[in-house]
């Protein structure tokens, strides 16, 4: 079970480039509010809608709105 052998093409400059898709797998794209990130309490990765920021170790850090139990409970 090998991998297909990735595609390239030559540069006129002589470099050698894989072709892909440009940009992340990972990104949600569009607007900021629909990215996601993890909650500093509970770790969760969550949308940034259901986070809210918190000063926590004299530093803002983004945790589950309103509680990451209700979250957790609200999701089963």
């Amino acid at each position: 079970m090998s991998k297909a052998a990735p595609q390239t093409s030559i540069d006129s400059g002589g470099l050698r480039y894989r072709n892909k898709t440009p940009g992340s797998p990972f990104a949600v794209g569009g607007n900021f509010g629909s990215s996601t990130m993890s909650c500093f309490k509970c770790g969760t990765h969550r949308n940034r809608s259901l986070l809210q920021s918190k000063q926590l170790l004299g530093r803002t850090h983004f945790v589950c709105a309103p509680s990451c139990k209700a979250l957790a409970e609200a999701a089963n």
